[in-house]
C-alpha cells in the first residue's frame, strides 16, 4: 500500500507527471525537460532527484549530460503513464508538452550554447 500512495502523490505534483509522461515516451536530459516544460532546471533536477530516490528512474550519463528514463520495474507506474498516454488528447497541457518534445534537439542545442 505505500507504494501505492508514494506514486499517486509524486503523479499529484503537475510538474512531476508531465516529467513522467515525456519519460515515459523517451529519455530525456534535464535541458531537454526543463526547456520542454518550460520550468527552471533547478527545478526539474530536484524533482528528478525524488523520482531517482524511489528507484523510478535511472539515469545515464552520454557526454556532458545526463539522460533519465524510466525504470519499467514498476508495474502500476508503467500501466498509469500507458493509460494517461493513451487519453492524451484529453490533456491539452500534456498534448502541448508533446508537440515540444519534437523540438528537444534545438532545445539541447541551446543547453550546450549555455553551458560551453
Amino acid at each position: 500500500m505505500n507504494q501505492l500512495t508514494s506514486i499517486f502523490k509524486l503523479l499529484s505534483d503537475e510538474t512531476r507527471l508531465r516529467m513522467m509522461v515525456l519519460l515515459f515516451q523517451e529519455e530525456l536530459c534535464v535541458c531537454e525537460l526543463s526547456g520542454i516544460l518550460e520550468v527552471p532546471q533547478p527545478r526539474v533536477s530536484k524533482n528528478l532527484a525524488k523520482l531517482r530516490d524511489l528507484n523510478l528512474v535511472e539515469d545515464e550519463r552520454k557526454e556532458k549530460f545526463v539522460f533519465y528514463k524510466l525504470k519499467e520495474e514498476n508495474q502500476l507506474l508503467m500501466e498509469t503513464l500507458k493509460g494517461i498516454s493513451e487519453k492524451l488528447d484529453h490533456y491539452p497541457q500534456l498534448v502541448q508538452d508533446r508537440k515540444r518534445l519534437a523540438y528537444k534537439e534545438e532545445i539541447l542545442n541551446k543547453c550546450c550554447i549555455i553551458c560551453d
